[in-house]
């Protein structure tokens, strides 16, 4: 089955992977490639697969990037993480600890980290790296979604050669949705619903997918509107509502907020 991004008629050029094209990570410097002049920052370390910390202090989350979790409280690493942060060590290496870096439109996230595109010495694009080696998964997070058409590029490019984390499928139903967090998610669509609150589109299992308000303009809405019957794959960070206590008589228990076209894909 083929899933297709859901992105606005205007952003199309540049964001569909065409098969043939990119199928060597050797070529990942292609996409993505540096703005002509960028800034340069030395690496004290490399936390995990998508985060650094640089020897000014500053703790910096890669854009466009979600890489395996490694172990915490206990908990094992999940798979290819550690595979992920020996990877990006390798890169800030062979840039010689220094990496180039882009500022998001969202300078920080919620922990207080800097969102940035990072670049090696030879001015590929890391995020872009990892994700054209199965070692993360491309999310787009508006506002900071320029490169959201080179990275899902670079992610195919891997999805199609079942690189790493593609080796097998790890898109789920949502019937097997256990808990709150990243995933990859795959469903038959049984409503979309606009009201004050945003659109809201429903998965057969329980999950229900919301673009709030402000960023529909964002979205092809024809596209959505005809989405009911169709099976639709969607990423992001799923949200147990009644773990919350905020799960309403007749509401689907997950939600998963899409801020960006590129977080959903329809089956052909």
């Amino acid at each position: 089955m083929g899933f297709y991004p859901l992105l606005k008629k205007a952003s199309l050029v540049g964001a569909f992977f065409v098969p043939g094209i990119w199928l060597a990570t050797a070529q990942a410097q292609a996409f993505c490639p540096a703005p002509a002049a960028i800034a340069r920052v030395e690496v004290q370390r490399v936390v995990d697969g998508d985060t650094v910390r640089f020897k000014d202090g500053r703790s910096v989350r890669m854009i466009g990037l979600n890489a395996p979790e490694t172990g915490k409280k206990g908990l094992p690493d999940e798979p290819f993480a550690v595979a992920a942060r020996q990877r990006l060590q390798a890169l800030v290496k062979a840039s010689d600890g220094r990496v180039g870096l882009v500022p998001g439109r969202e300078g920080k996230d919620h922990y207080g980290r800097t969102l940035a595109h990072l670049y090696g010495a030879n001015g590929e694009n890391l995020e872009a790296q990892l994700l054209a080696e199965g070692l993360g998964y491309q999310v787009g997070v508006a506002p900071n979604v320029d490169l959201v058409a080179c990275q899902q590029a670079a992610e195919n490019s891997a999805r199609q050669a079942r690189l790493g984390l593609w080796r097998q499928s790890p898109v789920q139903s949502v019937a097997n949705l256990k808990r709150s967090g990243f995933a990859l998610v795959a469903g038959r669509v049984s409503k979309v619903e606009r009201n004050r609150g945003g659109i809201w589109i429903e998965l057969q299992g329980s999950l229900v997918l919301r673009i709030a308000p402000e960023l529909i303009s964002q979205f092809d809405t024809a596209m959505l509107n005809g989405l009911q019957g169709r099976t639709l794959e969607a990423r992001g960070w799923v949200q147990d509502r009644a773990r919350r206590g905020s799960l309403k008589k007749g509401q689907a228990r997950w939600l998963l907020p899409i801020t960006d076209p590129g977080m959903l894909k329809s089956a052909l």
